[in-house]
């Protein structure tokens, strides 16, 4: 089972010719919803690529929460540990570019609220995969990776949004998956040595013997393990709309890994599932399913 804990949200979604600057009003060319969330996108990831899941959260007691958890629920996500709260359901209101790029701004809600008793519920078991990014209290976060760790489950770590304050969290993951940005904010807070990105990657992997996977964007991805490092590419594609790919691409690994693959196969199909991610408008309306995942690798 892959056990994702983290965040559910609605999108509002409008898309521009630009983004705005500073104190810019620009007028939209269209408006839609989408269900959202980093954590939800990720176990909709998971699923879609054909694993068992488990989502763990929790949503406002508004009109909202039920077109938040809609495709999960199609998904045949397992949905027993999301909870209902009086906090509103989480939004992100997103502006997305004619490039496809994106600016983002959380509104937290029942997400502030998932905490070290949502993680009791998980109940780990050793072939356990969990999944966990930074849109729930890191608190919650550092009793998940812990409950993982007693288990014996492996913990995959996306550390989006960065937080300085999580930094020393990281260790504590099997996994832990950055964007480019993410890590070298991350890199400086810890104070890794190296003249480039890759050796500083070395130099976290040397001093906690964990995996790091950095994805690159149109370069593809990049895992240093203690045995190596592994790069695999990306699909050569226009992107419409990134929003979700790094999550797709989360969801994705962890359903790789959780079927036995390799780590460099399960990376060669997390890149492919990220990048197919980009080719329609939404997070979780994007994510691929397996056989597209297929598809496109052969």
């Amino acid at each position: 089972m892959i056990i994702v804990i983290g965040s559910i949200n609605l999108d509002l979604i409008t898309t521009v010719d630009r983004l705005p600057q500073p104190g810019e009003t620009l007028a939209g060319s269209s408006f839609r919803t989408a269900p959202g969330g980093k954590g939800a996108n990720q176990a909709l990831a998971a699923s879609r690529a054909g694993a068992d899941v488990r989502m763990i959260g929790a949503v406002g007691s508004d009109a909202f929460a039920g077109e938040a958890l809609a495709l999960l629920k199609a998904s045949s996500t397992d949905l027993g540990a999301v909870r209902s709260v009086d906090e509103a359901t989480g939004t992100a209101m997103i502006l997305v570019d004619a490039k496809g790029e994106n600016i983002i701004a959380v509104a937290a809600g029942a997400n502030g609220v998932v905490s070290g008793e949502d993680v009791a519920q998980a109940q780990f078991s050793a072939d356990d995969i969990l999944l966990l990014q930074h849109e729930i209290p890191l608190d919650t976060v550092n009793a998940a990776l812990r409950a993982a760790a007693q288990a014996g489950a492996r913990a995959i770590l996306n550390t989006a949004p960065f937080m300085a304050e999580a930094a020393d969290m990281l260790e504590q993951a099997a996994i832990v998956v950055a964007n480019e940005t993410e890590f070298d904010l991350y890199a400086e807070t810890l104070g890794l040595e190296g003249g480039d990105r890759t050796a500083r990657m070395r130099d976290f992997v040397a001093r906690t013997g964990r995996t790091l996977v950095v994805t690159l964007g149109g370069d593809g991805a990049l895992a240093v393990t203690p045995d190596g490092e592994i790069r695999v590419p990306a699909l050569s594609i226009k992107p419409v709309d990134t929003v979700g790919a790094g999550d797709t691409f989360c969801g994705a690994l962890a359903a790789g890994l959780h079927a036995g693959l390799s780590m460099e196969d399960a990376l060669k199909r997390a890149a492919v599932a990220g990048a197919l991610a980009c080719l329609k408008p939404g997070a979780q309306p994007s994510i691929p399913t397996q056989a597209e995942i297929d598809a496109a690798l052969s």
